[in-house]
């Protein structure tokens, strides 16, 4: 495995955490190839990577989409890495159709292009969706307790399209690199709920639910527990992925250090530390039963790849200033 990259493809580069991992790409010297579904997004990549104070003379947007075959060869041709960052976006259909077939064709797509091309490793952003979305039975503490070995069950009943998506395409890229990957290696990163300042100029992803909260759509918070990483950190563990040799044909989570978090603690530490901006945020969850403990290890994240996260605190903190200085919250 070579340590160094001249240039490198990430697939998704105009996402919330595509922007990031390629500015840091760019930062680091590093040539970047990104695709896009359609060359309309090129000014936006290219505004959020400024956006970061980064030059982004060394970055190329070229055409092509999880759902068709054309472009991926050429994408592909000539890199040292990929980072496959792409996913169809799900949450506003359970159509399952619409989201498992594109995240599992497309990140097969994806690495027949890179086997193809003689490429060396591939890093696939997966999620900790695809490792903790089936209960587990409590552990001595009462707790759940996750590990890179946990798989969410895809005959699970009621699977949600997301986790479901997630779990089905990253077993097909293990099962792809163990039966005609070739001399390519696989790195999975299996990152819990992403937060932090965005380089976009809208927000993404998990500020919706920043939004959500701080403009008072969200009146009874869901009860449910859940990990937080910031995006910065996520995109840093993404490039040492690439580069560290042991990390071939392994999973890591990714989370913040300290306890995870329910919704009702996130809109709690909201409240008290932004005051009125938050005033609308829920004060009570949904009636239910008592949440148990969730424990999720980022142990070998920080062994083998260097991972230092923010804690989950400053995450949550410097996403709302962020959002409020770029003027999204209203």
């Amino acid at each position: 495995m070579n340590t160094s990259q001249n240039t490198v493809l990430v697939t998704g580069g105009s996402g919330y955490l595509g922007t990031r991992v390629i500015a840091d790409l760019l930062q680091q010297g590093t040539a970047v190839r990104t695709t896009a579904r359609s060359l309309d997004s090129e000014p936006a990549i290219r505004e959020a990577v400024q956006r970061a104070g980064v030059d982004d003379g060394g970055l190329q947007v070229v055409v092509a989409s999880l759902t068709d075959d054309a472009g991926w060869g050429a994408a592909a041709t000539g890199v040292d890495g990929v980072y496959h960052l792409a996913t169809p976006m799900t949450h506003a259909t359970e159509d399952l159709e619409l989201v498992v077939r594109p995240a599992r064709e497309g990140t097969l797509r994806v690495l027949r292009a890179a086997r193809d091309a003689g490429v060396p490793r591939v890093v696939l952003t997966s999620s900790f969706a695809a490792v903790g979305y089936s209960p587990k039975p409590l552990n001595a503490d009462g707790a759940r307790e996750y590990d890179e070995t946990d798989w969410t069950d895809p005959e699970a009943p009621g699977l949600p399209a997301y986790p479901l998506s997630k779990t089905v395409a990253e077993r097909a890229a293990w099962d792809f690199i163990e039966s005609e990957g070739g001399g390519t290696e696989l790195v999975a990163l299996n990152p819990t709920w992403i937060a932090g300042p965005t380089l976009t100029s809208d927000p993404r992803s998990s500020l919706q639910a920043f939004l959500a909260i701080v403009g008072g759509q969200m009146p009874f918070a869901p009860r449910q527990r859940f990990g937080i990483v910031d995006v910065r950190d996520v995109a840093s563990a993404h490039i040492a992925a690439m580069l560290t040799r042991e990390a071939a044909g392994k999973r890591y989570l990714l989370l913040a250090d300290g306890p995870t978090i329910s919704w009702l603690g996130l809109a709690t530490l909201l409240r008290e530390r932004f005051g009125e901006l938050a005033a609308k945020a829920p004060t009570e969850e949904v009636p239910g039963d008592e949440l148990p403990p969730l424990l999720i290890h980022n142990d070998r994240a920080k062994a083998e790849l260097g991972f230092a996260p923010r804690s989950a605190e400053s995450t949550i903190v410097e996403t709302v200033d962020d959002m409020r200085e770029r003027g999204m919250l209203g």
